[in-house]
């Protein structure tokens, strides 16, 4: 099995599956040792899951532009519903199909989501619009932030994990 290592600046170490391929997201000083002990402490979850992944078949373009036609329809009114509760506002929606996120927002309010998303349940996409409503008042990922997310939506954590263990088969269905 193919392995490839990125990393980054960040503070965790992640595992993504790709038909054929372990990609493992580490902080820029972890050493190879460490990472390949996690893949491997991971391997019953990898076997699983890189099975789901050679079952799955890609998204029509056709599919990909019903399910942002969805997604458009339900995010807005969750975005507008949470919104106030959370006393920020923000400028554009857009929705997009993409790889590697589930949702993002700029310093300037735009709110830009996944497709996606229009398959999950609707606590899932609540997660997900709290979190980038969220980043209207913390741009960052601190303790305060996560504070601010599961004062508006408690179950946050628990639907954030649902996403973490199942949306990558869904993002192993967008077309190269």
């Amino acid at each position: 099995m193919k392995v490839t290592i990125i990393r980054s600046n960040r503070k965790t170490l992640s595992i993504q599956l790709k038909p054929g391929e372990i990609i493992a997201r580490a902080p820029l000083r972890m050493k190879d040792k460490e990472i390949y002990s996690f893949i491997e402490s991971k391997k019953s979850w990898i076997e699983k899951n890189l099975a789901k992944i050679d079952e799955v078949q890609p998204f029509t373009e056709e599919e990909i532009n019903a399910l942002a036609e969805k997604a458009k329809a339900i995010i807005s009114e969750r975005v507008k519903y949470y919104a106030p509760k959370i006393g920020v506002t923000y400028n554009r929606i857009t929705i997009r199909c993409q790889r590697t996120r589930w949702g993002s927002c700029s310093s300037k309010g735009n709110l830009n989501f996944n497709c996606l998303l229009a398959l999950f349940p609707v606590e899932v996409i609540d997660s997900v619009v709290v979190h980038e409503l969220c980043h209207r008042k913390y741009m960052n990922h601190s303790p305060q932030f996560y504070a601010e997310v599961e004062k508006v939506f408690p179950e946050y954590k628990k639907w954030h994990k649902w996403l973490k263990d199942n949306g990558g088969i869904f993002l192993n269905r967008i077309p190269k």
